[in-house]
């Protein structure tokens, strides 16, 4: 094994990454506690300096997958999202780049990225965006058809909530949290349009319930691919192992049976040898 791959191996090694995730997790805490007068009060010295410490950790990890992979390092998502991550808390924190210091909590979105299961997630979400995208653009325009209705059915009565259709979109975007829907807007409507329910009702339905579930089943059923891609992946994977396994044993047995052809044939050779001697012996002695 080469130096490169023994550097892989070891900074994708359990220890590792363990202290990886431990340090990741030490850093929210203390970036949090930077924004606390109180604490930098009586451990700033002592917090600043630990932060540098664990950047420059993080700084090593990096070069080291750099080192090992190459260009390779850069096709991988997880890596490159790494890299912008710890890149952007090396940016100098002072004039006009100042924002960017409180953008060093995003070192703790390198979980995703440490933590399996958490990459799993979010690459179910990644694959789901597709449906999600027609789902908004189905959400879009459910929302723009009750907006025209809601103002011009309320509009007049109620300006503030449905007298435009930005307005009536916010409204029912309200709504459609179950933010205060009854008795911030539902209700007072309904005491000047009793019928208002008959609108209100239908869209809570469709644009609260149905929609909800129809995100949550495209999440779980891109969840449940990527689960059942990962087990046949693992199957093939395994299989292939087998396979060369199953052809080295093969391999060896026929090496061993040739073998033990030889040594027959040799033990054969000399066995005959021996009887030729003891029957040139026996002819002598029955010479004598």
């Amino acid at each position: 094994m080469n130096l490169r791959a023994r550097m892989d191996r070891w900074v994708e090694s359990t220890p590792v990454q363990t202290t990886i995730i431990a340090l990741i997790v030490v850093n929210a805490i203390i970036l949090g506690l930077e924004t606390s007068d109180t604490a930098m009060a009586r451990w700033g010295d002592g917090l600043l300096l630990a932060d540098q410490i664990i950047l420059g950790v993080f700084v090593v990890e990096i070069a080291v997958k750099l080192a090992a992979r190459g260009p390779s390092f850069f096709r991988n998502g997880w890596d490159v999202f790494d890299f912008v991550v710890v890149g952007i808390a090396l940016v100098p924190a002072s004039g006009p780049l100042a924002v960017l210091r409180a953008l060093r909590v995003l070192r703790v979105l390198r979980l995703m990225s440490a933590i399996p299961q958490l990459r799993f997630v979010v690459d179910a979400l990644l694959k789901a965006v597709p449906g999600i995208g027609s789902i908004f653009v189905l959400i879009g325009i459910l929302f723009y058809v009750f907006a025209v209705i809601a103002t011009s059915l309320f509009g007049e009565s109620f300006p503030d909530w449905f007298g435009t259709i930005p307005a009536s979109l916010f409204s029912l975007f309200q709504i459609m949290t179950l933010e205060s829907w009854s008795m911030g807007i539902v209700r007072p409507v309904m005491e000047v349009y009793p019928l208002a329910w008959l609108f209100f009702v239908p869209f809570i339905l469709v644009a609260t319930f149905t929609m909800l579930n129809l995100f949550i089943g495209i999440i779980v059923d891109t969840m449940q691919t990527l689960h059942d891609t990962g087990i046949e992946e693992g199957a093939e994977i395994l299989d292939d192992a087998l396979g060369r396994e199953h052809g080295q044993i093969q391999d060896e047995l026929q090496a061993i049976r040739e073998e033990l052809r030889g040594l027959r044939g040799v033990m054969a050779g000399a066995a005959a040898e021996t009887g030729a001697v003891h029957g040139s012996g026996a002819v002598a002695t029955g010479g004598q």
